[in-house]
């Protein structure tokens, strides 16, 4: 197995990075679609002020910001804090169905550095069953429709038991179609565990991602791990702080609970990462303290963990726990600059057109 030799020196085991954030916004918690195994809440409607937003900018160093949750595009200031964000020295990124691009202009397309796809299945019939009537031709449109402006554009999908098996196609159509990576999340049961994964299948799912894929970043840590990588520099409770629609703040996106006011992300800046929900993020099972791999897993992903109630138990999808050790068959691309590499547990491909 070959080590990515664009893998960066990270910083002592469960340490902080210098601070400079990836900033997750999330303007609003509507949707033009109801998809079951979103992780927003579609009981009611939230959202973001520009004020808000600008006090977080001007309080927090923030490299990057990344537009998510539900559709941006439904905010009616979606433009005002466009503009704002636009003229703000950061990479913006947003993450998409369709519907949010469909709604800009073409010169407004230029904001972004990179815009995010959702998209989980390799067909029209299955994308259109789980997400709704049109959304495949929608996002291959205006995916289309950035490529033609010259705006990169990005894939994302949901590794959960309806699909696990079947990503590497998808990569291969973005690959083809747009040169594009496709980046990939595991499924957390935020709202229901009917689409979660089994050990078996978590470790089936990867096995044939990177069987057919190059990578690019792997950030999912008992992959990173198994894969023989050093520890992340950024993530969740080191690198990322995610603000919600209802106003408060999180060290991830999947992290249950409603998060903590902002005013505490306003009145502590950087230190935020000294904050109880930010150092759990970061914590070490006890039971994995003596393991090998304990730098570059930290006990798997927190989210995960907290979401089962077992935040000081190792990550369920542990292969150590059951003695084993999964054969990954990974070759590795260079480093392309991807603002959402270092953001979340998650991980980058590239199909084999």
């Amino acid at each position: 197995m070959m080590k990515a030799p664009t893998e960066p020196t990270s910083p002592a085991a469960g340490e902080p990075s210098p601070p400079s954030f990836a900033l997750g916004l999330g303007l609003t918690n509507e949707c033009n679609l109801a998809c079951a195994f979103c992780y927003r809440d579609p009981t009611r409607t939230d959202r973001l002020s520009l004020a808000q937003v600008r006090s977080v900018l001007d309080r927090v160093p923030v490299r990057s910001v990344n537009l998510g949750t539900g559709e941006n595009g439904m905010h009616p200031e979606f433009r005002s804090f466009l503009a704002e964000l636009r003229a703000r020295p950061l990479k913006l990124t947003i993450t998409s169905n369709g519907h949010s691009i469909a709604v800009l202009e073409d010169a407004e397309l230029g904001a972004f550095s990179d815009i995010e796809f959702s998209l989980d299945y390799p067909s029209e019939a299955e994308q259109d069953a789980q997400r709704g009537a049109g959304n495949w031709a929608l996002l291959h449109e205006q995916a289309a429709r950035c490529r033609r402006l010259g705006v990169p554009v990005t894939f994302i999908a949901v590794m959960m038991k309806s699909n696990y098996r079947r990503l590497s196609e998808i990569a291969a159509i973005v690959a083809r179609r747009y040169d594009a990576p496709l980046r990939v999340n595991v499924y957390q049961a935020v709202r229901s565990d009917a689409f979660a994964l089994t050990y078996e299948e978590y470790w089936e799912g990867f096995r044939a991602l990177f069987a057919a894929t190059d990578v690019i970043a792997i950030g999912e840590p008992l992959v990173r791990a198994m894969a023989g990588l050093e520890q992340r520099r950024a993530g969740c409770g080191v690198g990322t702080i995610r603000v919600t629609p209802r106003g408060t703040t999180q060290p991830c996106v999947y992290w249950p609970g409603h998060g903590a006011a902002l005013d505490a992300l306003l009145e502590s800046g950087s230190t935020i990462l000294d904050s109880e929900p930010f150092r759990a993020a970061r914590s070490l099972p006890k039971a994995c303290e003596p393991c090998q791999f304990r730098d570059t897993c930290r006990g798997g992903c927190a989210g995960r963990r907290r979401l089962l109630g077992a935040l000081d138990a190792p990550d369920p999808y542990c292969p150590v726990l059951r003695g084993e050790r999964p054969r990954l068959d990974i070759r590795f691309l260079p480093a392309r600059d991807l603002p959402k590499s270092e953001s979340a547990c998650t991980t980058i491909v590239m199909g084999r057109a």
